[in-house]
């Protein structure tokens, strides 16, 4: 029994440490939810959404195995022929340096076919994976195109920005490398095996015995691993949020001296991330290791087996071991064993990517609140007439915006609408657009109601002007146009139209000035008049004005003043605006309070009832009047 004692210590050894992560797992398997391992989807279901995106390349992936072969024949057949270089070597009839030349070559050939095989195989991955991720990122973009306002608000811009870019990224790894390895690591190992088999079975049954210990440290640290991978996303997610958000906002917080409070709270997160990013390679550095003893344990068995068998000249399990077998075995225990290190860290990889692709999925799995109905219909053309019907409409459940609120607009008609903050005006245009839709009630366009018609073909005929005005960074012309196909005399048209050739006749590159982010290096008229261009340039039928002139300086009010006055020819006008002074050549002016209508006329009638409106003039008239007095 002392002799195989080298035998038993292994064993202990690997024994007592695979009791140490049973007994780690059996503490905390209760425990999933608080320590991370809570699931929404299967493996294999996020295997099968994401080998959609393979489907149209099986081609490309037909010719990667079969190079594959390549570097598979290589892992199998290149311990045969050294172990054969040995026997030729160490014959006692001594040996032609001939009969070892030739297997040099056939060694040398299959390493060169290797090789050549391994760089075909990454090229076309890479290709083929590019396009792939492309396809996803771009179904992700378009999915997040379609979600509705509601939703829009309530998902933080950095979120979805890392899910097209930190995301997809990470399933672009899988695509363009480890699936293809891992298929090819599966192959050798098969391989190896089965050659083992027929050298010499006693030796291969030794190596077998290791494998169950394989399998158990995989499905242990498959949790740990998932667990941590989560925990990194959701830092990486928090971060990008944070700073996509405070970025933008840094003006105020400069402005209210917040620096450092703010500094405090990204090197929580930042914190956060690091201590995540720290579980992950502690994990990984157990998982590693591990398959890494096992290996070394292999090793040692053999040598210890082999030089016993070759020394004493004694059968094991019927065969005897010599020489060249424990040099055949020996690199094939390499063989057997590194493809199963290389699987350990494509597990690593593959946990990223199912924790990406988890992430993604939950995304384009939530469906928009505002979607067409089965049979909508296309608009080529409307003529404007508007009508609401008892709408009623509340942001969150039960706190109702609009309560019962019905109007009629004619075709061609200006309609402003007036009253306190939160009393449902912009709130009436957005579901006009279908930003939203009413929870009771109906609202008409030409005599349809808007959900029957297709969105795109709604929104397409409403040229909506807010108060806070987004320009993309480009050009001027870029974002007049918005890449639709326009002449520079069509744009300049629509600029003259509304008064904005004033002031871009005075820049220095005219309609190619560059735009910076958000339109920073404009004026909030200059931004105004610029939105102004690009609704009429689009020919809407119906025009939304949402605050238009707030804000707006007094010489920059006239000329927006002057642009309403023209734009008012062009077809239906809703306006949103405090200042009654702009509205006073309404057709219909509705006065709301608390989500209902309480008065509806034109100006002068509305100041002869001496109602709601005519308060909120008085009052908007004497601040005038003391104004011009200071």
């Amino acid at each position: 029994m002392k002799q195989y004692l080298p035998l038993l210590i292994v064993g202990a050894i690997i024994g007592v440490f695979s009791a140490a992560l049973i007994i780690t797992y059996a503490l905390i398997k209760d425990k999933k939810e608080s320590m991370g391992f809570e699931r929404t989807m299967k493996d294999s279901e996020l295997m099968r959404r994401i080998l959609r995106y393979a489907k149209p390349y099986w081609f490309n992936f037909v010719i990667v195995g079969l190079v594959m072969l390549l570097s598979v024949s290589y892992s199998i057949l290149s311990p045969i022929i050294t172990s054969d270089i040995e026997k030729v070597i160490s014959a006692e009839n001594g040996f032609e340096f001939g009969e070892v030349l030739w297997r040099v070559v056939v060694y040398a050939a299959i390493l060169l076919g290797s090789l050549v095989g391994t760089y075909v195989q990454a090229l076309v991955l890479q290709k083929t994976g590019q396009k792939m991720i492309s396809h996803l990122r771009e179904d992700a973009f378009k999915h997040i195109e379609g979600l509705s306002h509601a939703q829009l608000s309530h998902i933080p811009v950095g979120k979805l920005v890392t899910r097209i870019t930190n995301d997809t990224n990470a399933i672009s790894m899988m695509f363009t490398g480890m699936l293809a390895n891992l298929v090819k690591n599966i192959f050798i190992i098969v391989g190896v095996l089965v050659a083992m088999l027929f050298i010499n079975y006693m030796l291969t049954l030794m190596v077998l015995c290791f494998v169950p210990f394989i399998v158990l440290f995989t499905l242990i640290f498959r949790k740990f691993s998932r667990r941590a991978y989560r925990q990194v996303k959701n830092g990486t997610t928090d971060i990008n949020t944070y700073l996509s958000e405070h970025l933008s906002g840094m003006k105020i917080i400069q402005i209210f001296n917040r620096e450092q409070r703010k500094m405090q709270e990204f090197e929580e997160k930042n914190d956060k991330l690091y201590r995540a990013q720290r579980g992950q390679i502690f994990v990984f550095g157990i998982f590693r290791p591990a398959v890494y003893m096992l290996y070394i344990s292999s090793v040692l068995c053999l040598f210890f087996l082999g030089a016993k068998g070759a020394l004493d000249q004694t059968k094991i399990l019927g065969q005897i071991v010599d020489g060249a077998t424990i040099v055949a075995f020996y690199m094939f225990v390499s063989r057997f064993f590194n493809p199963i290190q290389n699987l350990a860290e494509q597990f690593h990889r593959l946990q990223s990517a199912f924790a990406s692709a988890e992430k993604i999925f939950t995304i384009m799995d939530i469906e928009s609140d505002v979607v067409d109905e089965a049979d909508a219909i296309e608009l080529e053309t409307i003529k404007g007439e508007i009508e609401f019907r008892d709408v009623w409409f509340a942001y969150n459940e039960g706190e109702w915006v609009l309560k019962g609120v019905s109007f009629h607009i004619n075709a061609n008609d200006t309609v402003a609408f007036v009253g306190a903050t939160g009393s449902g005006k912009t709130t009436i245009l957005s579901l006009l657009c279908r930003n939203y839709d009413v929870q009771r009630g109906e609202i008409l366009l030409d005599g349809i109601n808007i959900r029957h018609i297709k969105i795109s073909s709604l929104r397409r005929h409403f040229g909506q002007m807010l108060q806070d005005v987004f320009l993309f960074a480009g050009t001027v012309r870029s974002n007049i146009v918005l890449r639709d196909d326009f002449s520079d005399d069509e744009v300049l048209q629509a600029c003259k139209y509304v008064n904005a050739d004033k002031f871009i006749d005075k820049l220095a590159n005219g309609l190619d000035e560059e735009v910076r982010e958000r339109g920073n290096n404009f004026s909030a008229g200059q931004r105004q008049l610029l939105s102004f261009a690009r609704t009429v340039i689009h020919r809407p039928e119906v025009m939304i004005l949402d605050e238009a002139t707030a804000n707006i300086d007094t010489e920059t009010e006239l000329l927006i003043q002057d642009s309403l006055n023209k734009m008012m020819n062009i077809g239906t006008m809703l306006i949103v605006a405090h200042r009654l002074s702009t509205i006073q050549h309404a057709d219909n002016i509705i006065v709301l309070a608390d989500g209902k209508i309480v008065e509806q006329g034109n100006h002068h009638e509305l100041l002869h009832q001496k109602g709601r409106y005519y308060d909120l003039y008085t009052l908007q008239f004497n601040k005038e009047q003391l104004k011009k007095l200071v």
